[in-house]
C-alpha cells in the first residue's frame, strides 16, 4: 500500500517541486501533530488563518451547534440564515458606522474579486490601482492586481486597466485621478515581507481618493482579526476605507471571507443587473458560526492587548549574526536572512526540529512568523530556541 506522502504526490496537484511533505494527523492550540506523535509548533497559523489557535473549544462548539441545525440551504442572499445575520451585525458593531454591510464569500481572493466588481459598478469607472509588491490573491482578477511580474507573466493576458504605484510613496498618489475606480492596498504589505507605511501616507491616500471620487479598498486579509495588535490594522492609521476586504483569520480555521462597505455602495449590486454578484457557498452557515465565535474569542480573551508583548519577545530573542533584521507589525513578522537558499535550509532544519515556518512570496529571503495570537510567552521562547538551534546546527 502506498504511503500518504506518495498518494499526496501522485494525486494532489502540486504547486512547487519541493513541497514541505509534513504529514499532519491532528492539531491543537499552537501545535501540529504528525502520525507518530511528533509535535510541531505552528509558527505561521496556516498563513495567518488560525489566529485563535487550532480547534479552539469555542469555535468547535459553534460549529457543532450549527451542524445540528443545517448546512447549506440556499445560495447567498436569498434566505434568512441566523449565522449570517448575527455575523454581519457583529461585524458592523466593531467597524466604523459607514462599514455596515457585509457580503460573505469563501476566501480572500473571492473577496478581492467582489470588491473590484463593486468599485467598478459604483463608480462607473474601469481603472484600478494597486501597489508594487502587493498581494491580493491568485484568481484572474486578484492576480491582475498583484505587484510582482514574476508571478503574473506566465498567465497573461490578465485584466486591462490595472496600474501600480509604490507603497508608501506620497508622490505616486498623483496617479490617482477621476478615471480610477479604486485603489486596492494592503494596510501592511504581507507577501512583500511585512512592509509598513506611516499614518501620514494613509491620510494623504484617503484625501486623494476622496478628492477624485476613487474608492479606497483596504485589503486586511492577512492583517485583520487582531494580527497587528488592533482588531483591524487600519485602526493604527486613523483612516477608514470605502471597502474593507478580509478573510484568513476570519473563520477560526474555516473557509471564510468578506467584502464590507456602506449601504449606498453595496446597494449598487442589487440592480442593473440584478444579482450583480453571486456565490453559492459564500456565507456558509457553519463558517459564519465559526467566524462569530472567533470574534468573541479575540475580544473576550483580550488577545489584542497581548500582541505587542509577544511581538517584543520575538524581537528580543531572535538575535544571531545570520539574522539581518526582524520587521513586524504586531504578530505579523519577517526575519530576514542573506538569501533564499540560506533561509530554506533554516526552514527545513526547523521542521526537522519540531517547528513549522515558511517564507514570503515576494520576499523569499525572509522567514514568516505569524503564530496564533494565543501563543504563550513560554511557547515563544521554545520557538525561538528551535530557530536559533537550527541556525547553529547549520553552522552559520
Amino acid at each position: 500500500m502506498l504511503s500518504q506522502r506518495q498518494l499526496f504526490l501522485n494525486h494532489l496537484a502540486q504547486t512547487t517541486d519541493f513541497p514541505l511533505l509534513l504529514e499532519v494527523e491532528r492539531a491543537e492550540g499552537v501545535y501540529l501533530f504528525g502520525p507518530h506523535g511528533k509535535k510541531y509548533i505552528d509558527l505561521i497559523s496556516g498563513i495567518s488563518v488560525s489566529n485563535v489557535g487550532h480547534r479552539h473549544p469555542k469555535v468547535l462548539q459553534a460549529i457543532q451547534e450549527q451542524l445540528d441545525k443545517y448546512l447549506h440551504v440556499m445560495v447567498y442572499g436569498e434566505v434568512v440564515q441566523a449565522p449570517q445575520v448575527k455575523l454581519a451585525a457583529r461585524l458592523s458593531e466593531i467597524l466604523p458606522k459607514q462599514l455596515s454591510v457585509s457580503y460573505f464569500v469563501n476566501s480572500g481572493s473571492e473577496a478581492v474579486e467582489g470588491a473590484m466588481k463593486l468599485a467598478k459598478r459604483y463608480t462607473h469607472r474601469s481603472k484600478i490601482l494597486s501597489c508594487i509588491n502587493g498581494y491580493h490573491g491568485s484568481t484572474q482578477g486578484s492576480l491582475s492586481l498583484n505587484g510582482s511580474e514574476e508571478f503574473k507573466r506566465a498567465f497573461r493576458p490578465l485584466l486591462p486597466g490595472i496600474g501600480h504605484i509604490e507603497f508608501g510613496n506620497i508622490n505616486d498618489l498623483d496617479f490617482i485621478d477621476d478615471s480610477v475606480a479604486a485603489v486596492v492596498i494592503e494596510t501592511v504589505q504581507g507577501e512583500a515581507g511585512v512592509r509598513m507605511a506611516d499614518e501620514m501616507y494613509f491620510r494623504k491616500l484617503r484625501e486623494r481618493c476622496t478628492t477624485t471620487g476613487t474608492l479606497l479598498v483596504f485589503d486586511e486579509i492577512q492583517a485583520g482579526f487582531g494580527r497587528t495588535g488592533k482588531f483591524w490594522a487600519f485602526e493604527h492609521y486613523n483612516v477608514v476605507p470605502d471597502i474593507l476586504v478580509c478573510a484568513k483569520g476570519m473563520g477560526g480555521g474555516m473557509p471564510m471571507g468578506a467584502f464590507i462597505s456602506s449601504p449606498e455602495i453595496m446597494n449598487s449590486l442589487r440592480s442593473n443587473p440584478i444579482l450583480g454578484h453571486i456565490t453559492t457557498f459564500g456565507g456558509h452557515p457553519v463558517c459564519c458560526a465559526a467566524s462569530l465565535a472567533t470574534i468573541d474569542i479575540i475580544l473576550e480573551e483580550n488577545l489584542l492587548s497581548q500582541v505587542e508583548e509577544k511581538s517584543a519577545l520575538f524581537h528580543q530573542l531572535l538575535v544571531h549574526p545570520a539574522i539581518h533584521s526582524v520587521r513586524s507589525k504586531g504578530l505579523l513578522m519577517a526575519v530576514e536572512f542573506e538569501s533564499f537558499p540560506v533561509l530554506k535550509s533554516v526552514i527545513d532544519k526547523c521542521i526537522e526540529n519540531g517547528l513549522l515556518t515558511d517564507w514570503f512570496l515576494f520576499c523569499n529571503n525572509s522567514m514568516r512568523i505569524a503564530p496564533p495570537l494565543t501563543i504563550t510567552l513560554q511557547e515563544i521562547k521554545e520557538a525561538c530556541e528551535i530557530i536559533l538551534n537550527s541556525i547553529a546546527a547549520l553552522k552559520m
